[in-house]
């Protein structure tokens, strides 16, 4: 049995915990609001525990540190916000290209540029999704709690580490900085990451599209070429010729897609009756988890999907919504992104509102969800 230990942790502060119980032995960063307290937490408990801490001299030194150590054999981390997200980019294909396993974490705030540092936003879900040139794809999961940033960095370590991809984990300043009692297990089962049995197991090809090559570690006398650019299963480059890169990109593709069962996750409440629906991801949801009940106080039938996988996303929980609703309300802290996917979705099943919202510090407050589903349904 694993035992868990409460603690009154911020969101920050958690995904720092979440990680060091997944076996995170390798943190790199650079100080950037409103993520500076995960650094701040892993440079003072990481080394206290057998781990490396490197401060980096910005973010683009940060993610190919983050590369090098995990092919050094490290379980590793880093977490960034707007900018310094922007600046990983190129980093993060190059994780992706070269199926190196680590998590990222963006504390999302205002953009673009400077914008408003210490403000909240979700503004980043698509540079998340799409930020690399080419075609690639990497995980991206969303808590909405400091509980739920211990969970899902677990789970990303894992995904990392299972299907060698870095994977994203999404979550804005309000859940950064807001303060909740959390459980901590004591430990976590996480995928060991394979290595070669025998020369017929190559270190950039699989047989199985779902299942990730074996990840041979530098320094342990393994022959293995590491490049970005395209190259066949054993590592060399062939930049010339199309059966070599359709098979590479195919494969890196489908073996995120074809493992979406697993990957996607998220909570639906109140859909199997509901007459106005909201899609949501975040601290929006927690808004809108009241706002549901208001309105159900109210005679107002009312349901929710919460995505805690942005990506890959599967559209299911979302069409069952619209077949159920009058219209679904879509609440972000931008000027709209999620809502693209829901209209994808949808079509025009049921009518679909984007409440964006962003600046300022400013929260979707329950009020502002029940009042405007109310004016839609005209009650």
């Amino acid at each position: 049995m694993i035992n868990l230990r409460r603690a009154f942790l911020t969101g920050n502060e958690a995904i720092a915990e979440g990680a060091l119980v997944a076996g995170c032995n390798f943190y790199v960063g650079y100080p950037i609001t409103p993520s500076s307290e995960i650094m701040h937490y892993m440079a003072r408990e990481l080394p206290k525990r057998g781990g490396v801490f490197f401060q980096a001299e910005d973010e683009i030194a940060t993610i190919n540190i983050a590369i090098g150590a995990s092919w050094g054999g490290a379980r590793v981390m880093t977490a960034t916000s707007g900018p310094g997200f922007s600046l990983m980019q190129e980093g993060i294909g190059y994780a992706i290209m070269t199926e190196t396993p680590l998590v990222i974490v963006n504390v999302m705030r205002v953009g673009p540029a400077t914008g408003q540092a210490t403000k909240s936003a979700q503004g980043d879900l698509m540079q998340a999704r799409w930020g690399r040139h080419g075609d690639q794809v990497a995980p991206v999961l969303a808590p909405e709690s400091p509980q739920e940033c211990i969970e899902l960095v677990i789970k990303a370590f894992a995904i990392s580490e299972e299907l060698r991809v870095p994977v994203i984990v999404l979550i804005d300043e309000f859940i950064a900085h807001m303060r909740e009692v959390v459980e901590i297990p004591s430990e976590v089962r996480i995928p060991i990451r394979r290595r070669p049995k025998d020369p017929s197991e190559t270190p950039f090809g699989s047989p199985d599209p779902r299942v990730a090559p074996p990840m041979p570690p530098l320094g342990e006398g393994y022959y293995v070429l590491v490049t970005g650019s395209t190259h066949n299963e054993l590592g060399y480059r062939d930049t010339r010729s199309f059966e070599t890169h359709f098979k590479l990109a195919k494969r890196l593709w489908n073996k995120v897609w074809l493992n979406i069962d697993k990957l996607f996750e998220y909570e639906a409440w109140g859909i199997e009756d509901s007459e106005i629906g909201f899609v949501t991801f975040g601290s929006t949801s927690r808004s809108v988890r009241r706002a549901c009940k208001l309105l159900r106080s109210k005679g107002i039938k009312a349901g929710y999907v919460r995505l805690k996988t942005l990506w890959p996303l599967k559209l299911d929980p979302i069409v069952e919504l619209s077949e159920k609703s009058r219209a679904v309300i879509v609440p972000e802290l931008s000027l709209g992104q999620l809502v693209l996917d829901v209209e994808r979705g949808i079509g025009d099943s049921a009518k679909i509102i984007s409440y964006g919202k962003v600046g300022g510090g400013e929260p979707i407050y329950p009020s502002e969800l029940v009042k405007l589903a109310s004016k839609v349904l005209g009650k």
